[in-house]
């Protein structure tokens, strides 16, 4: 008995030593961020690109899951235009596009169901190197086009830098 045993053992050892190795899923992820001097520098560097035009604007910088990381709002630029931002550069990353590419989804049933969404020009996705790493969007200028050309430029101010990583 003893030996049917070890003879059983030693086959299915053999057999397992043949099956192909499967790795483990992780157990953790790793997700590329920007710092707070990055979120930072793109949204001075969208303020004055509006500003070279005379044009007051909010900013807001969010991460890639919709989270406020930096927001600021230039001295007379309207009160209104902080949340418009916000919405902005939520819904650019929710959908990574532009906000400009958005405009005939602002008649889908998606405008009803989504709280703090903005289906309009005036954000960019922030991307490099293949990674996603938020968004960013403007708001105060007569036309959200003007908005999405200062979020543009705001993320130029690092893309160099961010493409490196």
């Amino acid at each position: 008995m003893l030996k049917k045993f070890a003879v059983g053992l030693f086959a299915l050892s053999a057999f397992s030593a043949v099956l192909p190795v499967q790795a483990e899923e992780p157990m953790v992820v790793n997700v590329a961020r920007l710092s707070l001097d990055v979120a930072n520098k793109i949204a001075m560097g969208a303020i004055e690109a509006c500003r070279e035009k005379g044009i007051p604007i909010s900013v807001t910088v969010v991460d890639r899951n919709g989270i406020v990381q930096a927001q600021l709002r230039d001295t007379i630029a309207p009160p209104v235009s902080l949340s418009i931002s916000q919405k902005k550069a939520y819904t650019a990353v929710m959908f990574n596009v532009k906000g400009s590419q958005l405009g005939d989804r602002a008649k889908s049933p998606l405008q009803t169901m989504g709280e703090g969404l903005a289906f309009m020009a005036g954000s960019t996705p922030i991307e490099a190197g293949g990674k996603m790493y938020g968004a960013v969007g403007v708001s105060g200028a007569p036309d959200g086009m003007d908005d999405e050309a200062c979020a543009i430029q705001g993320v130029g101010k690092v893309i160099e830098d961010l493409e490196m990583m």
